[in-house]
């Protein structure tokens, strides 16, 4: 059965060869990524290699009877996932604020753009590629630079996060998903969406994922539209109710992460130009 590669995370992008590619951080080390015909392969081109990032694999074939049988045959169609989960908290901070407010095509433009300017560029086989900027160095920044690069709006919500994440991350870095996400609503213009996304991309366990995220919502109907899903609009009661079916569908915690990634990994290898994230993000 042939796996395919997760890549909801804005860092991945395809070469003109049509292998997928990434620059990541992992401890002290930056790794690039590479997913081609050959499978995954990851190479420390910086730093010491002792921490190689680690990968979890998703399948919808282990999903049980309660989920809709459309929604399970289109997720098995797509196959096992593979993703990367997010080896710096710190990146999982940065992608999550980046994405509150704008669409998923406009966050991949920002995120990416704020690593080329104001990152760690990385030069590979496959041409440069960045990693996010650290929080001291976000700090240091005027605020024309946020605004050069698409990021006004998200000029505060990093700044604080930044400040926190000085302050707090060896702490952090050892919660339980659930924990980090409650600890990092603490911090100024980060919410229960944002949290939650982060802790999901950082921990790699999508049971913490915000469930009634657009995306979400937006790939189960394209999967499944004869089922009778409540209504996807932006209506925070909707929001609520779909949450709230999306965790009946599922048979335990497990199921609820399988399902969540699954559905995300088939967006992100759907040939739509329907927006795969929400385009109003609650922070």
């Amino acid at each position: 059965m042939t796996t395919v590669l997760t890549t909801d995370h804005p860092a991945w992008q395809t070469t003109p060869t049509g292998t997928t590619v990434r620059a990541l951080r992992s401890g002290p080390g930056l790794w690039v990524a590479s997913w081609s015909t050959d499978g995954l392969t990851m190479t420390c081109t910086d730093g010491a290699e002792d921490t190689k990032p680690r990968t979890i694999t998703t399948d919808p074939h282990t999903l049980g009877g309660t989920a809709p049988a459309a929604l399970r045959a289109g997720l098995c169609q797509v196959g096992p996932g593979l993703r990367i989960p997010n080896p710096s908290l710190w990146d999982a901070i940065t992608t999550a604020v980046l994405r509150q407010v704008v669409r998923a095509g406009q966050a991949r433009k920002v995120y990416r753009a704020w690593c080329a300017t104001h990152g760690t560029r990385v030069d590979t086989v496959h041409g440069p590629l960045a990693v996010a900027p650290a929080p001291g160095a976000v700090l240091e920044l005027a605020d024309e630079q946020f605004t050069a690069v698409g990021a006004k709006f998200h000029r505060t919500a990093l700044q604080g996060a930044a400040r926190a994440y000085l302050e707090h991350a060896d702490t952090w870095q050892q919660l339980a998903p659930a924990e980090l996400a409650a600890a990092l609503v603490g911090v100024p213009r980060i919410g229960p969406w944002t949290a939650a996304a982060a802790a999901a991309d950082f921990s790699g366990d999508f049971t913490h994922y915000p469930h009634a995220d657009l995306a979400v919502r937006t790939w189960a109907a394209r999967i499944a539209p004869e089922y009778p899903w409540p209504t996807a609009d932006t209506n925070k009661k909707t929001e609520a109710a779909f949450g709230a079916h999306w965790h009946d569908i599922a048979d335990d915690g497990r199921q609820l992460h399988t399902l969540t990634l699954s559905t995300l990994t088939w967006g992100a290898h759907a040939h739509t130009d329907q927006p795969g994230g929400c385009p109003t993000h609650r922070p």
